[in-house]
C-alpha cells in the first residue's frame, strides 16, 4: 500500500457520502417549490402543510451537503496537486461560476425562503425557492460539465512546455455530449430519489396513523411521490440508453468492462452473468441475451461491440505498454446494481399506487416495510452509476490525457493521506449519526399545526421573548 491507494480510497470514500446527500437535494429543491406551487395556486392548505414538512427535510439535507461538499475542494489542492495542475485551466471556468453564480443563488434564495414566511409577499417567497431550485441544478451542471471533460476532453490543447492542459473552447466544454445526457441522467436519478423519501415518509404516517386528521395529505404526498418516481424510472432508462451509446463511442473500454465482454462480438449478447478467470483476461461462464447488448451500445442490433481484449491491444499500442483495463468485477456488478436497486424502487412505488387504488387505504406492514427501504434504493443506484462512471475510466484520471498514477501529490507521504482519511472517515461517520436523526425525528413529527397561535396578553414588545420558528 502506497500514498497512492490511500488517496484513491479517501477520494473514494468522501465523494460516495458527499453524493448520498446531493440527489435528494437536487430532486427534493424542485418537488417542494411545485408543492408551494400548488399551495400558492389553489390554496389548500395541505399543500402548504407538505411543503414546510418536506421543506425541513430538505434544509436538513442540504446543509449536510454544503458540509460534505468542502472536502472535495481540500483534496484536489492536498492529495491529487499534479491533476490540479494539469485540468486547473480547465475547471477553473465552471467551478468559479458554480460557486459564485450558482452557489450564491441557490444560497441566498434559500436564505429568503426559510425566513421569508409572512414576511415577504406570496409570490416573492414562491420565487425565492423556485431560485433556490435553479441554482441546485445549475451548480449540478457546471460541475458535470468539469466531470465530463475527465470522460471527454473536450475544448483544450495540450502544452508539452508547462504540462498543462490550456482552455481553448468554453463553450464546448459546457456542451460536451457527455455533460449533455450526464445531466439528464442525474436529474431524473435525484427525482427517484426525493420521489422515494416522499413516499416512505408519507407511508409510514398513512399507515400508522391513519386516523390522523392530517391522513389526507399524506396520502397525496404517497401518490405524488409515486408518480415522480415512476416517471423519473422511465426517464432514467430513456436517458441511460442514450448515455449508454455515448459511452460506447467516447469510452468503448468502459462498456466492454460493464458487460465482461472479452472479445469483439457481432451481434453482441447482454450479459446477464459472468464468471471470469481470476486473471481478469476471459470468460469462462456466461448467461447472455442475444442483439441486446448491440442495441443498447450502437442502437443496430446487429451492430458490433468491441471486447476487452482487442481494446487492451490498441491502447497499449496507442498510449505505450500498461494495463488499460479497468477492475471488472467492479465495472460489471456495479452496472447491474445501478440498474437492479432503481428498477425495485419503480416497483415499490407502482405497489403503493395500486394499495391505494380507488381510496383504499393501505395496512399491510410488508408493504411499510418495503416503503421505509425504499429511500436507499435509489441513493444506492446512484451511488454505484458514479461507482460505475469513476472506476470504469481507470487507469485514467482524464481519459487519453493523464493517468490515476500520474496525478497523485508526490510530495505527500502515507502516513498523511493515511491521517487524513482516517480523520474525514471519523467525521462522516459522526456526521451520518446526525443527519439520519434529524431527519427521522422530523419525519416522525409530522407535518406542522398551522393553527395560529394566540396573541398574548402583553403586548409590551420589549418584554416578549425572542423566537425563531420555521
Amino acid at each position: 500500500m502506497d500514498a497512492l491507494d490511500v488517496a484513491r480510497w479517501q477520494f473514494g470514500v468522501t465523494t460516495v457520502y458527499h453524493f448520498l446527500f446531493v440527489p435528494l437535494t437536487i430532486g427534493l429543491s424542485i418537488l417542494v417549490a411545485i408543492l408551494q406551487t400548488l399551495w400558492h395556486r389553489t390554496g389548500n392548505e395541505r399543500y402548504l402543510k407538505l411543503t414546510k414538512f418536506y421543506g425541513k427535510l430538505f434544509l436538513i439535507n442540504f446543509a449536510m451537503g454544503v458540509v460534505t461538499g468542502i472536502v472535495q475542494e481540500f483534496q484536489f489542492g492536498m492529495n491529487w496537486s499534479d491533476y490540479s495542475r494539469f485540468v486547473g485551466d480547465i475547471f477553473g471556468a465552471p467551478l468559479a461560476i458554480e460557486a459564485l453564480v450558482a452557489f450564491f443563488l441557490e444560497s441566498t434564495f434559500i436564505g429568503l425562503w426559510i425566513f421569508g414566511w409572512d414576511r415577504l409577499p406570496k409570490r416573492l417567497h414562491l420565487a425565492s425557492i423556485w431560485a433556490a431550485a435553479i441554482g441546485t441544478n445549475l451548480s449540478a451542471y457546471f460541475i458535470l460539465a468539469a466531470n465530463s471533460f475527465m470522460q471527454n476532453p473536450v475544448g483544450y490543447r495540450f502544452n508539452p512546455t508547462t504540462g498543462r492542459a490550456e482552455l481553448t473552447d468554453f463553450f464546448a466544454v459546457l456542451t460536451n455530449k457527455v455533460a449533455l445526457v450526464t445531466f439528464p441522467h442525474t436529474l431524473a436519478g435525484s427525482f427517484l430519489v426525493a420521489g422515494s423519501l416522499i413516499v416512505a415518509v408519507g407511508l409510514w404516517h398513512v399507515i400508522r396513523n391513519s386516523d390522523s386528521a392530517d391522513t389526507g395529505a399524506y396520502r397525496f404526498a404517497t401518490k405524488f411521490g409515486s408518480w415522480v418516481v415512476l416517471i423519473s424510472s422511465a426517464l432514467v432508462m430513456v436517458t441511460g440508453d442514450i448515455q449508454g451509446k455515448i459511452m460506447t463511442d467516447v469510452q468503448p473500454m468502459k462498456m466492454a468492462a460493464a458487460e465482461g465482454l472479452y472479445t469483439t462480438e457481432s451481434p453482441a449478447s447482454f450479459s446477464v452473468l459472468t464468471v471470469g478467470s481470476l486473471d481478469g483476461s476471459r470468460e469462462l461462464f456466461a448467461i447472455k441475451l442475444p442483439y441486446l447488448l448491440s442495441f443498447l451500445a450502437t442502437g443496430d442490433p446487429n451492430g458490433t461491440v468491441r471486447g476487452i481484449n482487442d481494446l487492451q491491444a490498441q491502447y497499449a499500442s496507442q498510449y505505450g505498454a500498461g494495463s488499460y483495463t479497468p477492475i471488472i468485477p467492479v465495472t460489471y456488478w456495479s452496472f447491474r446494481f445501478m440498474i437492479a436497486l432503481g428498477m425495485a424502487a419503480a416497483a415499490i412505488a407502482l405497489l403503493v399506487l395500486w394499495t391505494q387504488r380507488k381510496g383504499r387505504t393501505p395496512t399491510s406492514k410488508w408493504l411499510l416495510r418495503a416503503g421505509l427501504v425504499m429511500p436507499v434504493l435509489p441513493l444506492l443506484a446512484n451511488s454505484f452509476g458514479w461507482i460505475f462512471t469513476e472506476m470504469g475510466r481507470q487507469p485514467w484520471i482524464v481519459f487519453g490525457e493523464m493517468l490515476t498514477r500520474n496525478g497523485v501529490s508526490r510530495t505527500v507521504s502515507l502516513a498523511e493521506v493515511l491521517t487524513s482519511f482516517t480523520a474525514f472517515t471519523l467525521i462522516y461517520a459522526a456526521l451520518a449519526v446526525v443527519e439520519f436523526k434529524l431527519l427521522v425525528r422530523y419525519a416522525k413529527a409530522g407535518v406542522p399545526d398551522l393553527t395560529p397561535a394566540p396573541e398574548p396578553v402583553d403586548t409590551d414588545d420589549a418584554e416578549r421573548p425572542l423566537a425563531f420558528a420555521y
